[in-house]
């Protein structure tokens, strides 16, 4: 699949040996930058299909948001952040969770000094945009999940 090696550490490393079908027909086009809808059933990989497809198209040198997922509920959106971080941790890749109940001071200060990617929830990150602690000039990839 042309993935880079720590990404790979990091997949195996959670624990998936073989990828399921879903992981097999959407991370290649994923990393192609290719427009992908997916559909398939709980627990299938549709989360760390999206996640891997991120985390492999990331520039680690470049500190500025790259990757964008929203979710509509701060659990999913805490859920998926959780993933990412699991699967991007050998990339040393920052990842934040930017989602309502949480405090709008941390979130401003976290996304000040700069994070590869933000998984969070419409208002939120709307809030971020609107206060300008989030600059969406340098994302290449958002995931609207749904």
């Amino acid at each position: 699949m042309n993935l880079h090696e720590n990404l790979l550490r990091g997949i195996y490393a959670y624990g998936f040996e073989k990828p399921s079908a879903i992981q097999q027909k959407g991370i290649v086009p994923f990393t192609k930058g290719l427009d992908v809808i997916q559909q398939a059933q709980s627990g299938t990989g549709k989360t760390a299909t999206f996640c891997a497809g991120i985390l492999n198209n990331l520039d680690t040198s470049v500190n500025d948001c790259q990757g964008l997922v929203l979710a509509p509920t701060r659990e999913l959106a805490q859920q998926i952040e959780k993933v990412m971080r699991a699967l991007g941790y050998y990339l040393q890749v920052k990842c934040h969770a930017c989602v309502g109940g949480t405090s709008v001071r941390e979130d401003a200060r976290i996304l000040g000094a700069g994070v590869h990617v933000i998984v969070g929830t419409p208002g939120r990150v709307y809030d971020m945009l609107r206060r300008r602690c989030l600059r969406a000039d340098n994302i290449k990839v958002d995931v609207p999940n749904v």
